[in-house]
């Protein structure tokens, strides 16, 4: 799905991984589920590129829904893998503490569940190899995106800011569409490790001024990061 010439969104609003599209090369924001894999491929074809425009791939956490295919980029390909050091653990299989009870309706639940195993995503290939992250690096990467730490949703959750994309990748930040409820809208995202410090997280994605606010699960949003932080902020205190 191209949002604009440079960004374009493999997936849909269940799981979704981004692509920053340069005239040098493409860096590759999150993996997916390791049935997206297809979607990738299709996606450089139609761009007129191939796998040897990727120039690397970062994760915004270590969830499984945002490793795909990663793990094979990188041994079929070379392709670089970045994530923070406090996630490079979780990303490896490690352990995942467990989060309080979600809310959930049973419709959208099942859908999200089943889209996942339709793609894969009971058979996480975890990742081997990485470079590790510490937040603040502009990385020497197409679109020159610059790595925000953010934790709370996970200890070392990211955002990717591309100023040349006028965009910020935002992972698991926040949501635009609940997986678990099905809720649209910007909100917070479930199975946060610290709902409250994913919150006060928020204000450096604001503070980035970016046009498009990309999550993982949810429609792109167009609107502003500074609106979009706002949103999440009300939806909170609705909760």
């Amino acid at each position: 799905m191209q949002l604009t010439p440079s960004l374009h969104r493999i997936g849909n609003d269940l799981v979704a991984a981004y692509l920053i599209v340069q005239a040098e090369g493409i860096t590759v924001v999150d993996a997916g589920l390791p049935g997206h894999w297809g979607e990738l491929l299709a996606t450089l074809t139609e761009l007129g590129r191939s796998p040897a425009d990727l120039r690397g791939l970062i994760l915004t956490h270590g969830d499984s829904d945002h490793l795909g295919f990663a793990e094979r980029l990188r041994r079929e390909h070379g392709v670089p893998l970045f994530i923070h050091e406090a996630d490079a653990e979780r990303a490896r299989g490690g352990p995942k503490p467990k989060t309080p009870g979600q809310s959930l309706r049973l419709g959208p639940t099942l859908g999200f569940l089943g889209y996942s195993a339709r793609k894969g995503g009971l058979r996480t290939r975890w990742i081997t190899e990485a470079r590790e992250l510490v937040g603040g690096e502009t990385l020497d990467l197409p679109g020159s995106p610059r790595i925000l730490s953010i934790p709370g949703h996970s200890p070392g959750s990211i955002a990717v800011h591309a100023p040349a994309a006028d965009a910020v990748f935002v992972g698991d930040a926040l949501t635009t569409r609940h997986v678990l409820t099905g809720a649209r809208g910007a909100q917070p995202a479930p199975f946060t490790d610290e709902p409250q410090r994913a919150l006060d997280s928020l204000q450096a994605i604001a503070e980035t001024g970016a046009r498009w606010v990309l999550p993982g699960h949810g429609a792109p949003w167009d609107g502003g990061a500074e609106r979009a932080v706002e949103a999440v902020r009300r939806a909170a205190k609705e909760q």
